[in-house]
């Protein structure tokens, strides 16, 4: 029996049963991706017009959740703290779901993404200080002040036919160095990021940083267009960190690369890289993405527990001792200053990627470098 496209219902909610309001423009808009509602049950949602974007439409949910606190979204535990839900073949522009997905020969397959929030977590959020929330706020505006983000990327012709791309083809533009090209295709193809994320598992070391440098000024401009789909392949990323704990293959170095070209969109991410701090592989790595942050926004790296990372000064490993050099160099850390001067005789060679080059340096060079940029603060 074939389904009749004409029976359609309004949307409603997974939790309570009721029928939901349409989605509509957030207040404060900051990733400029998704339309949000709120149930009278207290669960909020998101809508995903295509239905290709759920994962960033559930990051927007979680953070639209918790009042925009990143922090208290990243720590909370699935069906401890929140539950979820999901109503398919949702159509945005008439705010109905079809039986079918396809109403007179339009393809309906928008998705409404839900989250409520535990009784005890939503007074959490109600609740937090938001002396606190405005203080990150601030530090969030006033880091993304010393950069310029780059300029909006210009609209294509949506009548224009798409170009479709596979793994090949990225790797010959990124071994290229194709910017300008791979943004074009990942506004038409988003997997490109994926295929992007792939390639770091590239067994030769200038490869891998030369990609994680490359993802960083991919996203940079595609988060003009597409801030949803980049912060969805942080958040692929950083599961990934956690599924594979011994090799992280370019992640991190790639998470530290995206952060540092749009700290004022994903700025809050930084604190996250912390976390990899313990795994002995992947502290050099750590210390590098912190410091590449901390070169363009200081202020969204000493809004994180950076006083972890103090201990890497007295490291056995130089590249370890000279990657902490160049990370408290940039935020200014007078509380090491002492450390940092004992060793301005250490000549122990190690090489610091920037911008994906290899650099052979030392660490007395390192020394000189931060200490430099210590005595600036003061004059």
């Amino acid at each position: 029996m074939v389904k009749d496209p004409t029976i359609k219902v309004r949307p409603w909610c997974p939790f309570c049963g009721q029928d939901v309001g349409t989605p509509q423009e957030p207040q404060q808009r900051k990733l400029d991706e998704f339309k949000v509602g709120t149930c009278l049950c207290g669960a909020v949602y998101t809508s995903d017009p295509t239905g290709f974007n759920v994962g960033a439409a559930m990051v927007e949910a979680m953070t639209y959740a918790c009042d925009d606190n990143w922090d208290l979204a990243w720590d909370l535990t699935p069906d401890d703290d929140y539950l979820t839900g999901r109503i398919d073949n949702y159509d945005e522009e008439t705010h109905q779901v079809y039986e079918t997905k396809n109403v007179d020969g339009r393809k309906v397959s928008g998705v409404l993404y839900f989250v409520r929030l535990t009784k005890d977590i939503a007074e959490l959020s109600k609740h937090l200080d938001h002396e606190q929330i405005k203080k990150k706020e601030k530090q969030s505006t006033q880091a993304s002040s010393k950069f310029n983000p780059p300029p909006m990327e210009e609209k294509r012709d949506p009548k224009r036919k798409r170009k479709r791309t596979n793994k090949k083809k990225v790797q010959e533009l990124a071994l290229a160095q194709d910017i300008d090209a791979l943004v074009d295709l990942t506004l038409d193809d988003i997997r490109v990021l994926r295929f992007l994320q792939r390639l770091l598992y590239d067994p030769d070391d200038n490869n891998r940083w030369m990609f994680a440098h490359i993802m960083g000024e991919v996203c940079a401009r595609v988060a003009t267009r597409k801030p949803g789909a980049v912060s969805d392949l942080l958040h692929r990323m950083f599961e990934a960190c956690t599924d594979s704990a011994a090799t992280h293959w370019g992640l991190i170095e790639s998470i530290g690369s995206i952060i540092a070209a749009r700290a004022d969109i994903y700025g809050a991410f930084a604190r996250h890289l912390l976390m990899y701090r313990g795994v002995e592989s992947s502290q050099v790595h750590v210390l590098w993405a912190m410091g590449t942050i901390a070169e363009k926004s200081p202020e969204m790296v000493l809004a994180t527990p950076i006083y972890a990372l103090f201990p890497f000064l007295d490291h056995t490993d130089p590249a370890i001792r000279g990657h902490s050099v160049r990370l408290f160099g940039r935020i200014k850390a007078e509380e090491v200053r002492s450390d940092i001067e004992k060793m301005a005789d250490d000549h122990s060679g190690l090489i610091v990627y920037e911008q994906g080059i290899p650099n052979q340096t030392t660490i007395a060079q390192l020394v000189k470098e931060a200490l430099d940029l210590m005595s600036s603060q003061q004059g």
